[in-house]
């Protein structure tokens, strides 16, 4: 007798960290040298729909960036401490995820990575959430893509709280990689690698732990963007806010089809009622019976 499904709840709430325990494993299909086939990345699903796509930036950002005045090192130091004021993280963690911060505010001077400039929702809303989620996964040794990456998050964040991580940063666009390249060259980081193109083609080279979906695109769009690249992969971890509930019932067909199982919700509140947020992680069919 299968055993019943995990009921998703029906306003949001759920203890932080709740294990949804062992769903029935799902049937799925070894992946054939057809599925992994580079020609069949284009924009259409096996259905003929759009794929998954990252939602687009709006072009006014860059005139609010051009105008806005840069934060000095110490108050974008002071609002990193105050976001982390409550946290136990490494030496240097704070400091370091601060000279990250000014590099991203300025290079949105000139390009899209982030849609915020007040330091402390920066803090809280990038470095805090990042740390939170990274915190809570087991990381230590493992390889990790982070899909989409922008700015560099949350790839930044995690090379530099796990030292003893292997943290790629895919961005398929080329100005933003080559930023986020520079960044890690800024910042010292031997264990994070700027990938500059899609993160599914390098999946069809490469095996990787986990990877991050942050700021992507729904539940249901995000599994179909890895849906022939599915076995590649172990955990697939996706930073939601407060309506995630709601994306994974929306979601909750399409993942099983393509064999991703709701595994871990890790749901935590931001400081300065900025809200609530939640990452999902999903056993991908490359990670089952492990």
């Amino acid at each position: 007798m299968q055993a019943d499904k995990p009921e998703l709840p029906a306003d949001d709430e759920l203890p932080e960290g709740t294990p949804l325990g062992d769903s029935p494993e799902e049937a799925v299909l070894e992946a054939s040298a057809e599925d992994l086939d580079e020609s069949e990345f284009d924009d259409e699903d096996e259905d003929g729909e759009e794929g998954a796509k990252k939602e687009p930036e709006e072009q006014e950002l860059v005139i609010e960036f051009k105008d806005h005045k840069l934060p000095s090192a110490k108050v974008m130091l002071e609002a990193m401490q105050w976001a982390f004021e409550k946290e136990s993280q490494p030496e240097g963690f704070v400091e370091r995820c601060s000279e990250h911060a000014l590099m991203v505010l300025k290079g949105a001077k000139r390009m899209n990575i982030i849609k915020m400039v007040d330091p402390k929702e920066v803090a809280a809303k990038h470095y805090l959430e990042c740390w939170r989620t990274v915190e809570q996964l087991p990381l230590l040794g493992r390889t990790v893509l982070d899909v989409g990456s922008g700015g560099g998050f949350p790839g930044i964040a995690i090379a530099l709280a796990e030292v003893n991580t292997r943290v790629v940063l895919a961005e398929e666009d080329e100005e933003k990689c080559a930023f986020i390249a520079e960044c890690i060259e800024k910042l010292k980081l031997p264990n994070a690698t700027a990938y500059c193109g899609r993160a599914e083609e390098y999946l069809l080279k490469e095996r990787v732990d986990v990877v991050f979906m942050r700021e992507m695109s729904s539940v249901r769009e995000n599994v179909r963007l890895l849906r022939k690249v599915r076995h590649s992969l172990y955990d697939l971890v996706m930073m939601k806010g407060a309506s995630w509930s709601r994306e994974v019932r929306a979601g909750e067909r399409e993942a099983e089809r393509l064999g991703f199982r709701l595994d871990t919700i890790l749901e935590h509140e931001l400081p300065g009622e900025m809200g609530k947020r939640a990452a999902l992680v999903y056993r991908a069919p490359g990670g089952q019976g492990r």
